[in-house]
């Protein structure tokens, strides 16, 4: 009878226990950030939705051979590289800045998030990207009277993902870039292109991803093309290892989405990778 009595005593007590547990539970906050979209800060070429997180250093070495048809006289494209060094910091949660050099370009460049994709919430994330870099191929004793303006090149970017699935994240990237100088007198110095590009989850570590970009305005006299590179990522302990095949040498946006002549029917294409190591 005892026990009975003290059963009724504490039976509240256990009612208010799991009462305080329901509403803990409750708590939770919802609207979770949805993560790892994008894996690393570039699907291929474009410029993935990804930041890096704060207080993070990255360096990252892009390289990019030759076009493989070069065959055995330039050993399928390794003779003819274009290399580009990245420091690249991850200054608040939602900025990174980044310093870069290759033969191509001088680049320094922010990337910042407006809104991220949520669980059950917002479908997308929104990040905008900017970049001011300097033409390191424009010669002096080829343009005797060029400024140092000449060499500037301006991009803007909205990029904006969604992860659709545990495997598969798709992303769209609006473009404006202005070249101060083009070789093309037909050319515009303003451009657009709408970039587009994927990530599709094979394993734990693999994927296989893809971008392309469309030019909106190129001169119809223009040689150059669209950008097509598709690729996979490996990740592998501390860094991302990016291996592609690209119609594009070009690493700096404008490189590879204003002047891209590869063709893939022809073999024009140039194998490249991104490695990212973060400290």
């Amino acid at each position: 009878m005892k026990k009975f009595f003290s059963l009724l005593i504490l039976l509240p007590l256990f009612t208010f226990a799991q009462d305080d547990l329901l509403a803990g539970m409750d708590s939770v906050p919802k609207n979770q950030p949805v993560e790892s979209a994008f894996k690393a800060l570039k699907i291929v070429n474009l410029e993935s939705t990804k930041l890096a997180a704060k207080g993070d250093m990255y360096l990252i070495i892009a390289h990019r051979f030759g076009s493989i048809k070069d065959g055995s006289e330039g050993f399928w494209g390794l003779d003819n590289a274009v290399t580009q060094i990245k420091f690249l910091y991850g200054f608040r949660k939602w900025l990174t800045i980044s310093g870069a050099r290759s033969e191509q370009a001088f680049d320094f460049s922010a990337k910042y998030r407006f809104q991220e994709q949520t669980k059950d919430g917002f479908p997308f994330t929104i990040v905008g990207f900017n970049s001011l870099a300097f033409n390191n191929l424009l010669k002096e004793n080829n343009y005797p009277k060029m400024k140092f303006a000449d060499r500037m090149i301006y991009v803007s970017q909205l990029l904006i993902s969604s992860k659709i699935s545990k495997r598969l994240s798709l992303e769209l990237a609006p473009t404006y870039f202005h070249e101060n100088f083009v070789a093309n007198d037909l050319q515009d110095n303003s451009q657009y292109a709408i970039g587009m590009g994927g990530r599709f989850k094979l394993t734990n570590r693999l994927s296989v991803n893809v971008d392309y970009a469309t030019h909106l305005n190129r001169t119809a006299t223009s040689t150059f093309v669209d950008p097509l590179s598709i690729g996979v990522d490996l990740e592998t302990g501390g860094h991302v290892f990016q291996m592609h095949l690209s119609n594009s040498q070009g690493i700096h946006e404008a490189g590879f989405l204003g002047n891209t002549n590869g063709d893939w029917n022809k073999g024009q294409i140039f194998f490249g990778f991104n490695l990212l190591r973060v400290f």
